[in-house]
């Protein structure tokens, strides 16, 4: 009997050969996710949420990133202003005692703007920032609250016989780049680079002023007073006393010195829509991604300093309290979630929620009623006070006062600007971000803002930082008897009684706003 080669049956070769592909497998280095990717394989979305996210150069199949964003952003905010009182009715004050909600006006304003911006990657993690927003329309308008038009003679009243400006009052339509803004920003840890750490970002950004300051204008040319020109300019010159863009007279009388002052000026200005400030951000943001969730929080704060041709210039004098714009420091937390994600097609929904706290410091501002103010026909804000004091002269007749303004001092000419009280904003928003592809994603968001309530007439009659001389101590110093006075401060220049005097000042309340926004943006 012939015996042919032995096999074993066709179950037992099954469990061999799956045995040993088994074993095979086992033996295998295993295949980890961070393995160097091929150039070939579909480069999956990196990205963190958009506040951290950092356009980069250099990266694997990456060697260079653009990003350019196109948007358009309406704003609207809307307040009551209120002023100091002592008259003794329902609602005001009684028993002698100074109340801040005499009704004054409704203050609303709208801006559309148009935001474009650039972000060019530089290294990994680097990337330099260029942002210029530009404004389409600024509008803002002061209407009678509660009845106020119908008793404008008292809620407005400036010193007896005048009135400061007349209800309604709308200020002119502003247009222009607001500023020019270049940053830069670093990611100091990325999390899809290491898992282990959170994404963190350090950028600073300086904005610079190009287009032409604010300036405080009436384009209604209502007269207030009789003696006003018949033509009044819409922005007239600080010094155009007469409001009429020629060359004019204003009798003054200013603590014991008597004469006249000629204005020095010529036309009319335009109404501008810059700050008139170079700005300093310094911001820091911190992101942590699990699964379908990135909380985040941050910090940023703004420094501005004020640019000479601005009225700000106008401003900075030696008994001057406060003569830089608010510093703003501002505090943010927040979530992104991510409802739906296709990392291979580059597609995902992003959903944020944030809270934002900013801390507005005391500061010269453009307030509210800065073009109303700072266009008034009123004598009291048109006449010019003087930089120094003086001690009276010998000889000189000084009505009994021991020190009178220094005539060959600066003439300092009311702007519009006035000095703001600290206060907070705080600003809940939301915005939802598609990403369609590789190249393109949108944008759609909106934030509501409350406005803390201030004073916007803040200023104080005397500088205390200054008691050494009591011969420039002016109205600022007190009696021992005697005949004996000592100082205590200098004038302030900038004060103005009538809008600035304790029982006399305004009020910002009820103030908040309503923000809007969609963008696209394209990536290279």
């Amino acid at each position: 009997m012939k015996l042919g080669p032995l096999l074993p049956p066709p179950t037992l070769r099954a469990s061999v050969l799956a045995s040993g592909a088994l074993s095979i497998w086992l033996m295998a280095p295993l295949a980890r996710a961070d393995e160097p990717r091929k150039v070939s394989e579909p480069r999956m979305m990196q990205e963190s949420t958009e506040l951290t996210q950092v356009v980069d150069a250099f990266d694997d199949g990456d060697p260079f990133d653009l990003h350019l964003s196109l948007g358009y952003q309406y704003s609207s905010r809307s307040g009551n202003i209120r002023r100091e009182t002592a008259i003794a009715q329902p609602g005001l004050s009684v028993g002698g005692y100074t109340s801040d909600q005499m009704n004054v006006a409704a203050w609303s304003e709208t801006t559309s703007r148009l935001n474009t911006k650039a972000q060019v990657g530089l290294y990994r993690d680097i990337a330099l920032t260029f942002r210029l927003p530009i404004i389409l329309s600024w509008d803002s308008d002061l209407s009678a609250l509660s009845g106020s038009d119908k008793v404008q003679s008292t809620v407005l009243a400036g010193v007896p016989g005048e009135q400061l400006f007349r209800l309604p009052f709308s200020s002119p339509t502003r247009s222009g780049i607001e500023y020019l803004a270049v940053g830069l920003d670093f990611g100091i840890f990325e999390q899809y680079r290491d898992p282990t750490k959170p994404t963190w970002v350090l950028g600073v950004e300086g904005r610079f002023s190009v287009s032409e300051p604010l300036h405080a204008c009436n384009p209604s040319k209502r007269k207030l007073n009789a003696w006003a020109p018949d033509q009044p300019v819409d922005c007239a010159y600080p010094s155009d006393v007469n409001r009429n863009g020629r060359s004019g007279e204003l009798a003054i009388d200013d603590g014991g010195f008597n004469g006249s002052l000629e204005g020095n000026f010529s036309g009319s200005r335009k109404p501008g829509v810059s700050r008139g400030t170079t700005g300093l951000e310094a911001h820091t943001y911190v992101s942590k991604r699990v699964k379908y969730v990135e909380p985040y929080a941050g910090f940023r704060a703004l420094v501005e300093f004020a640019s000479s041709d601005s009225e700000y210039g106008k401003a900075d004098y030696k008994g001057s309290l406060v003569n830089h714009p608010p510093l703003r420091g501002t505090m943010l937390a927040g979530v992104t979630v991510f409802p739906y994600e296709v990392r291979d097609a580059f597609q995902r929904l992003a959903l944020d929620f944030r809270f934002t706290g900013t801390y507005v410091s005391e500061g010269r501002d453009y307030s509210p009623l800065f073009d109303a103010l700072g266009s008034s026909d009123a004598y009291s804000l048109r006449q010019p006070t003087f930089a120094e004091y003086q001690r009276c002269p010998d000889g000189a007749n000084c009505n009994g006062a021991h020190s009178v303004v220094n005539p060959n001092s600066s003439r300092v000419y009311f702007t519009g600007l006035t000095d703001v009280q600290q206060h907070g904003e705080y600003t809940l928003s939301t915005e939802l971000t598609w990403q369609v592809g590789e190249y393109v994603k949108f944008g759609l968001g909106a934030a509501y803002t409350i406005i803390q309530s201030h004073f916007i007439t803040f200023d104080q009659g005397c500088n205390p930082d200054h008691t050494d001389n009591l011969g420039k101590s002016g109205p600022c110093a007190v009696d021992l008897g005697d005949g004996r006075k000592r100082a205590t401060g200098i004038p302030n220049p900038n004060y103005r009684a009538p809008i600035n005097a304790p029982g006399r000042r305004f009020k910002l309340d009820d103030a908040g706003g309503f923000d809007g926004w969609v963008n696209a943006t394209v990536m290279f």
